[in-house]
């Protein structure tokens, strides 16, 4: 059998099983949309059994190289031992107590090693609550009610942020229109904004890099020269660039520091912890150290608790000890270039491309009038699925080998011909059930559950 011929349809069964009890016992079938099985083929939604390195197995036994790894949360690979074995040794002196333990000293001096702009941290378990500390330390600091949010995917689960995305039902209007939004890379957008409500923005939030987008030259110094003038909180989303771009995070990698920023996913290897850092006069808001009025301030059960600030201290050891920074760089870089390089000799490079940072790259679809197209992402996605190969992007961890790289490209040029088929015939003629649908609409059509 060649690449290009389809390979026998693994089979899904006690996934399938397993979804279906899930959509009965949990709504949308997932606790993260973005893991919803409507991300998927619709008869192709694998459930996860275990995971070492950069390979997952699946309820029916299937074998994956996977990526996404955890929503980018997992840079070294899926239990990674010497992550894995700090924490088998610290479960056997407690998790919580009722006083902050020597840890919390110890992962604090950790991460203000590494975050140069920041003076305090405060832990927590997910990123949105710290996002959330953020806009309120910069409301309590300025004494204003709007934020400005730069046009990048997503800050937040709380009504401040998801308010003005598709997905707002239940946010009251009156909270939506104190978040407005500004073009990345578009300074005067921003400027426009100070124009519009004067002394009313707390904050500025923003990621400094994406996975498409680098800053153009000049644009976070005109941010940070902005905001500064106008008393304005800066504020650097580092859940996704953090411990991807550096481990010093974006900041580090552009020269431009924030008042605040907030990290995740990837300081744990995929154990819970978040963080909040910044300015000491700013953290001190919600502190004992301040005259003004207090801030609640990230106040967690769980923030400090010690299996996950030991994940995050293993993981500030691997990057001392290794640079799984420069091996993301380097096995993104190989399988972009691989993939497209494939593509084009197929003669479908108008039609889908591998592209971003090579720490974060995506796929991009294209139906046979050159616009994005949700169909054409589901043909992809199920072929790809069909040869191993598991991810809704390409994001790569340093977990990743030579042979996984290799498997993945022979995975692409195996799901072209039936790429091109859709392209000629119609998605529909290729696709088993209906295509994906994006994660924040409005709706649950187009594919509500029966």
């Amino acid at each position: 059998m060649t690449s290009s011929q389809a390979p026998a349809q693994p089979a899904f069964t006690e996934s399938a099983r397993l979804q279906a009890r899930l959509h009965d016992l949990v709504p949308g079938g997932a606790h993260t949309y973005a893991r919803g099985s409507d991300q998927y083929p619709e008869t192709m939604t694998p459930i996860i059994e275990h995971g070492r390195g950069a390979r997952v197995w699946d309820a029916d036994g299937n074998e994956f190289v996977e990526y996404g790894m955890g929503l980018r949360s997992v840079t070294l690979g899926h239990a990674y031992e010497p992550v894995t074995a700090a924490v088998r040794e610290v479960l056997d002196r407690g998790m919580s107590f009722s006083r902050p333990s020597r840890l919390e000293v110890e992962a604090a001096e950790d991460f203000l090693g590494l975050v140069s702009g920041a003076d305090m941290v405060k832990f927590a378990k997910n990123g949105s609550d710290a996002t959330t500390a953020a806009l309120k330390l910069a409301r309590a600091a300025t004494g204003r009610d709007m934020v400005a949010v730069a046009d990048q995917p997503f800050f937040s689960t709380d009504d401040w942020f998801i308010g003005n995305t598709p997905m707002n039902a239940g946010i009251p209007a009156t909270t939506r229109v104190g978040t407005v939004g500004f073009v990345y890379n578009d300074l005067d957008s921003l400027r426009a904004l100070f124009d519009a409500h004067p002394g009313r923005i707390a904050a500025v939030f923003m990621e400094a890099a994406t996975a498409l987008q680098d800053p153009a030259p000049g644009f976070l110094e005109g941010v940070r020269e902005l905001c500064t003038a106008q008393g304005t909180v800066l504020v650097f989303d580092e859940m996704i660039t953090g411990f991807r771009w550096s481990a010093h995070g974006a900041q580090a990698v552009y020269g431009v520091t924030p008042d605040l920023s907030t990290w995740g996913k990837a300081m744990g290897n995929g154990f819970p912890v978040s963080a909040l850092a910044g300015r000491r006069e700013l953290m001190e808001l919600g502190g004992l150290r301040t005259d003004a009025e207090r801030v609640f301030l990230l106040s967690t059960t769980h923030g400090p608790e010690t299996v996950g600030l030991t994940a995050f201290r293993a993981v500030v050891e691997a990057y001392r000890r290794e640079d799984p920074v420069a091996t993301m760089r380097r096995q993104g870089t190989k399988l972009a270039e691989a993939c497209n390089e494939v593509v084009a000799a197929a003669g479908l490079t108008e039609f889908v491309d591998v592209v971003g940072h090579p720490a974060c790259l995506v796929f991009r679809t294209r139906d046979a009038d050159g616009r994005p197209s949700q169909p054409m992402r589901t043909v992809f996605l199920a072929e790809l699925l069909r040869r191993g190969v598991l991810g809704q992007s390409f994001v790569i961890s340093a977990a990743h080998t030579d042979a996984d790289v290799e498997q993945t490209v022979a995975a692409v040029a195996g799901a072209l011909p039936a790429y091109e088929k859709a392209l000629t015939d119609g998605a529909e003629a290729v696709l088993e059930g209906r295509p994906v649908a994006p994660a924040l609409r409005a709706s649950a059509a187009p594919r509500r559950l029966k």
